[in-house]
């Protein structure tokens, strides 16, 4: 909910206006900060990274409750793409809005500042709970029980190698691995 909330701000930040006949559809965007995070959970944890394993939730979820395709689309591409914010800001706004809410609530951003008390505000109805250290733990907890969803040079990838002290291999290394075309 936090992240709906940041994500929302930015967009006012950015002159965004919410709903169907203005900018940006609301629904979508707040159905993809609700679920963004859900390839975390027991029944979201796959065999893929977690934001792909939430996508494919999500998108199971809102299809069973009967949203259109066209819409389910518009979610599982916000959620799939969260952790890539390069990416995301390049798509429609519901999508760059939920990576952008879901950053802001890891940490604020300088560049576009709350106004004053809506933080104190948002956390007293919405309380952190250690919100950034259960986060990093699910993540790493999920990397460690099935290696495949950290892939080298990935969030997830890169958290479980500061939890293991197991050092990347550099970019020579991975190309010299066999099978190679050594060049």
């Amino acid at each position: 909910m936090r992240t709906y909330l940041y994500g929302r701000f930015l967009g006012e930040c950015r002159g965004l206006r919410p709903d169907h006949d203005h900018d940006y559809d609301d629904e979508l965007l707040f159905l993809g900060c609700l679920l963004h995070d859900a390839g975390l959970s027991r029944e979201g944890d796959g065999d893929q990274t977690f934001n792909l394993d939430g996508a494919d939730l999500a998108a199971r979820f809102l299809t069973d409750q009967g949203m259109a395709a066209d819409r389910v689309d518009i979610v599982w591409d916000a959620i799939a793409l969260h952790l890539n914010p390069d990416l995301a800001a390049r798509k429609r706004p519901e999508i760059a809005l939920v990576t952008a809410g879901a950053g802001y609530d890891l940490g604020p951003d300088p560049a576009h500042p709350l106004p004053p008390g809506y933080a104190d505000r948002v956390h007293a109805v919405l309380p952190r709970l250690r919100a950034t250290a259960v986060l990093y733990d699910t993540i790493v907890d999920q990397a460690l029980a099935k290696l495949h969803k950290a892939p080298v040079f990935t969030m997830p990838g890169e958290l479980l190698r500061q939890k293991t002290g197991t050092p990347w291999p550099t970019w020579q290394q991975l190309m010299a691995q066999e099978p190679s075309w050594h060049d």
